[in-house]
């Protein structure tokens, strides 16, 4: 009899990780698509990234004072695939310098990081907005040439 009870216990212990698990993704739901969407700098893409990363998520297991990192983590992984974002002069590294964006015609919050070329655009928000450090944006973005 005790033995059924210790089977249903962990059967429900494993259910509730789960569902802590969804609930943490859910209520982190609209921040990640904003990591996404500017990552990406497109809705449609944003949109299929972020459900990759819930696909992947929903597969792997971490533990809860991990899971916010766990989950940002997975979009850059997911955006990166998505977008491949490269160096357009690797040599000639310069200064960022944001276009005005009334002068691009953009009227919107994000429009000075979403005019960002692809590569400049991720490092922005991963090292800047999301402090990811400089070696490992360099690591997730495949790019250890230009640390040297």
């Amino acid at each position: 009899m005790l033995e059924s009870i210790q089977v249903l216990d962990d059967e429900a212990t494993s259910y509730a990780a789960v569902m802590d698990c969804v609930s943490n993704f859910d209520e982190q739901m609209r921040s990640l698509y904003l990591l996404s969407f500017l990552l990406t700098a497109d809705h449609d893409q944003a949109e299929r990234c972020l459900i990759s990363a819930i696909g992947e998520r929903g597969e792997e297991f971490s533990f809860r004072d991990l899971e916010h990192l766990w989950n940002r983590r997975t979009i850059f992984k997911h955006a990166i695939q998505m977008i491949t974002p490269v160096p357009e002069d690797a040599d000639n590294v310069s200064l960022l310098i944001l276009p005005d964006p009334v002068a691009a015609g953009e009227n919107t919050p994000f429009a000075n990081v979403l005019s960002l070329g692809s590569f400049e655009r991720f490092v922005f928000v991963m090292s800047i907005l999301e402090g990811v450090s400089d070696e490992e944006c360099a690591i997730l973005l495949n790019c250890f040439s230009a640390m040297s």
